[in-house]
């Protein structure tokens, strides 16, 4: 009942690139991805995001399957993070039991973690959100804690929030939840980011002036006046 399938790791997204990610917003981000590379359903734990002081958690998926309710397979996940990981835990969406608290949150920090993802439950949420360990979004909470039996597998394919994640992605996160991207297309996308972004600053000053440009709304429609 036990059984760990331990994957190989695959390999780091450079710290350059993750760096670049920190300072980009998910929707951007989305927007670059056609919207289609979200999860769907997880967000922020309260004000567990207060420490990156508007920035953005970036950093390489570390993937975790685990029997819903379970979290032996979490521990030993602890065990083989590195600096600048993402923990990302499958846990089915199940909110009957927590995967995980403040005690193991500190830890992933201690190991080098830059957050934890987990599509299930989590548990003493207040600690984790006022103390900003580190940024941590869940499914939801629940105070019953967690099993100790397995199975579970890592480095292998997960599904979080109806999205597929694999070992080495880059993982986004934010306010507005988290966003998953392939190494080979958060190469290609991150100058599209980048030039939305900085667009994007430009907009409140031209709001003010009158001179945002609507004009393409008009040629969305098929207008019929009635």
């Amino acid at each position: 009942m036990n059984t760990l399938r331990l994957y190989q790791k695959q390999p780091r997204i450079e710290q350059p690139l993750l760096d670049r990610y920190r300072l980009l917003a998910t929707p951007n981000i989305s927007d670059c991805l056609e919207r289609t590379c979200g999860a769907v359903g997880i967000s922020p734990v309260g004000n567990c995001l207060r420490s990156l002081k508007g920035a953005s958690m970036s950093g390489t998926a570390l993937t975790v399957k685990t029997r819903s309710g379970d979290n032996l397979i979490v521990h030993k996940a602890l065990e083989l993070l590195q600096p600048g990981d993402v923990l990302v835990i499958d846990a089915s969406g199940d909110l009957t039991n927590s995967i995980l608290g403040e005690l193991m949150t500190l830890y992933a920090k201690h190991k080098g973690a830059v957050g934890i993802v987990v599509d299930g439950a989590i548990r003493d949420s207040y600690h984790i959100s006022e103390n900003s360990i580190i940024p941590v979004f869940a499914r939801g909470i629940s105070h019953q804690g967690p099993y100790k039996s397995g199975p579970g597998e890592i480095h292998g394919p997960v599904q979080i929030g109806g999205t597929v994640v694999c070992d080495g992605d880059l993982i986004v996160g934010d306010s507005d939840g988290i966003v998953i991207v392939t190494p080979q297309r958060a190469r290609e996308i991150i100058d599209e980011v980048e030039h939305i972004s900085y667009k994007e600053t430009l907009v409140p000053e031209l709001i003010k002036q009158d001179k945002w440009d609507r004009s393409w709304i008009d040629s969305m429609l098929n207008i019929v006046e009635i």
